[in-house]
């Protein structure tokens, strides 16, 4: 019997619909499947619906009484800007905040149910989806930050701990720009998890920061400080988008689709299975 390896996809800032990972994942299967089987396990996190009615609510009473000029330009502000803002936690309301993470939770623990509670586990995350990525992991790597809304959707594998963390992939991120609320630009996650090795020794792993250099949402985050330094494996420049988008910041809305971003992604989810592996290959 072999090893399973979990894989989350988190969307980013805009209202994405429910297939917005269709596309990662035909793509990540169709390369692994021929060596890895069904083994790569992958779910989508889809939290967009957490604030979809409220910003539907927004766009209504704001244009209520008032005529508004650029109205595609204001729904851009409305689907992209507004996630990032209403994300964040406040002294007084962390609603939002919790909500997302309880979508989060929710999908560790459908796939610990289905490949283990010990699977190693991969991070695809895209832009405000790489900051909740890390926001959900550093909660998880001090625990009483944990609370019980989230709680409520786990059920307490090492998995869904954030135990069996091997992987990071974030896309297009602006963590750079979160970090400016911290003291020399905060501290990362701790990367790999300091678990890992108790569960599965000696796997390959790595967090890769894709960023296109035209994507003006999407930073480096090695040179932040010596603990990125350290933790983050390398921040990969790539060139995204079709002719019309790979030139200008339209390039921070397709890292899903580029063989550059995710083939190297799927050969080493090859790679982790075949250090899991081996001795059944």
């Amino acid at each position: 019997m072999t090893q399973k390896i979990a894989v989350v996809v988190i969307h980013g800032i805009g209202n994405q619909p429910a297939d917005f990972a269709d596309a990662v994942i035909k793509q990540i299967s169709k390369w692994c499947s021929p060596k890895t089987g069904a083994d790569i396990v992958i779910r989508p996190v889809h939290w967009a619906g957490v604030l979809q009615s409220e910003e539907m609510l927004l766009k209504k009473r704001v244009e209520e009484k008032a005529r508004l000029n650029y109205p595609q330009l204001r729904q851009f502000m409305i689907d992209f800007v507004a996630d990032a803002i209403a994300y964040q936690v406040t002294p007084h309301d962390r609603e939002t905040y919790d909500s997302i993470h309880a979508v989060l939770a929710r999908t560790l623990r459908e796939l610990a149910a289905e490949v283990g509670a010990t699977a190693p586990l991969c991070i695809i995350a895209h832009s405000l989806g790489s900051i909740i990525a890390s926001n959900y992991i550093y909660d998880l790597q001090h625990h009483h930050l944990i609370p019980d809304e989230v709680r409520q959707q786990m059920n307490g594998t090492p998995l869904e701990r954030g135990e069996t963390l091997s992987l990071l992939y974030t896309l297009g991120s602006p963590l750079a720009l979160w970090s400016l609320r911290y003291h020399d630009f905060g501290m990362p996650i701790t990367f790999p998890a300091p678990t890992l090795s108790g569960y599965h020794p000696n796997i390959p792993t790595e967090w890769i920061n894709f960023y296109d250099p035209d994507d003006v949402v999407g930073f480096p985050l090695k040179t932040l400080n010596t603990l990125y330094e350290d933790r983050v494996s390398e921040d990969r420049a790539v060139n995204v988008g079709s002719i019309l988008e790979h030139w200008n910041p339209l390039s921070h809305l397709h890292y899903w689709a580029d063989k550059d971003v995710i083939r190297p992604i799927a050969d080493q989810l090859i790679a982790v299975w075949e250090s899991l592996n081996e001795t059944n290959i």
